[in-house]
């Protein structure tokens, strides 16, 4: 059996890794996994750092496909995805979220009648003005094996009748980001120099317009009066940021590794952000996160008052954060992201679904 995995965000790579580990370990005699990295997330610290850490293999192709808009990126990844799949013939394509990459992978798939699995299946902002909404949904559409999070994306797809569908197998498996967790917990530390600041990240393309940025540079300023900030900057983030003045007490720092940001989560007072997958690693963390956007694709973490939906276009919304953190945090930790076992599971169901193919 031959699986064609492909990837392209740093989200993308930490799943990856879990998933990738449990074929080496358990299937290594009867899967062979061939991973394609598009080039989306380009730069060292975005990509190829998280191989060297969390041990994932070295990608057979690398396609080189980065700083496009939308529709130019896409394009290229699937000329070239094109090449490399009439070329290694795969029996079943891994896609994972709501990337650029993501879609392009799946709709090459499709057109060369490539069975698809979906790692993330089911979640849903429901704003279909972005991106990533656009692209789960399509995935989804098109994709054989669709693995749920959690129970409310598992809920997402019967809503839209894909239990009616021919040719689709549905699951509940939990979430792979909960696997990775626990398997680095233990290199989680808590570090008393580091104490007494929010984390803060930000990528997506409607946060770098250019006036709801502005506005944003102008909360977490007044913000650093009150707490230090450590942001690590997103390349899009580099040249939009320096068109602003930033106050002394807002850090930035380069991109991280997936155990480095996971200490910074760690030993932060709450974290900030835009990103769906540090909502979650937040969360794993016990950690209170400001979610600088209008909606979330993890409701089930609003609805626990873990994580709070901000306003980035909100003038003074950093009185927002400053009194909702000012309260005392009850951990409600009930979401169901699984047991830990995600991958172990996912992998056997593909394994399955090859073998009776």
């Amino acid at each position: 059996m031959k699986i064609l995995t492909v990837l392209g965000a740093r989200p993308q790579f930490i799943k990856a890794s879990i998933v990738s580990d449990v074929i080496k370990s358990k299937y290594k005699n009867v899967i062979k996994e061939i991973i394609v990295h598009t080039g989306q997330h380009y730069d060292f610290e975005m990509s190829n750092i998280f191989f060297g850490e969390l041990k994932i293999q070295k990608p057979k192709y690398f396609l080189n496909v980065s700083k496009l808009n939308h529709t130019k990126m896409i394009s290229k990844m699937i000329k070239k995805l094109s090449d490399v799949m009439l070329l290694e013939k795969p029996d079943l394509l891994i896609v994972y979220g709501d990337t650029n990459s993501t879609i392009a992978g799946a709709l090459c798939a499709s057109k060369l009648n490539i069975k698809i699995a979906h790692i993330e299946s089911g979640l849903r902002s429901f704003n279909m003005n972005m991106q990533e909404e656009i692209n789960r949904i399509v995935t989804d559409r098109i994709s054989n094996l669709l693995f749920c999070p959690t129970k409310e994306a598992f809920q997402n797809l019967h809503k839209e009748n894909f239990k009616k569908m021919k040719e689709k197998q549905i699951y509940n498996m939990g979430d792979v980001m909960l696997d990775v967790h626990l398997k680095y917990k233990k290199n989680i530390k808590t570090k008393k120099k580091l104490n007494n600041y929010y984390l803060c990240t930000l990528h997506r393309e409607e946060n770098c317009n250019v006036k709801i940025f502005k506005n944003i540079i102008n909360n977490l300023n007044k913000l650093s009066f009150y707490k230090n900030i450590v942001f690590p900057a997103h390349p899009r983030l580099k040249k939009i940021i320096s068109m602003f003045k930033i106050k002394k007490k807002i850090k930035i720092i380069k991109p991280q590794s997936y155990i480095e940001f996971a200490n910074l989560i760690h030993n932060a007072d709450a974290v900030i952000t835009d990103s769906g997958g540090v909502q979650k690693e937040s969360f794993f963390l016990k950690k209170r996160c400001f979610v600088l956007r209008k909606e979330t694709e993890w409701n089930e973490l609003v609805n626990l008052k873990f994580n709070y939906l901000i306003n980035p276009q909100k003038k003074n919304f950093f009185r927002q954060i400053n009194e909702i953190n000012s309260r005392k945090q009850f951990i409600k930790y009930k979401a169901n992201f699984g047991n830990g076992n995600a991958s172990k599971k996912i992998v056997k169901a593909i394994y399955t679904y090859l073998k009776n193919k």
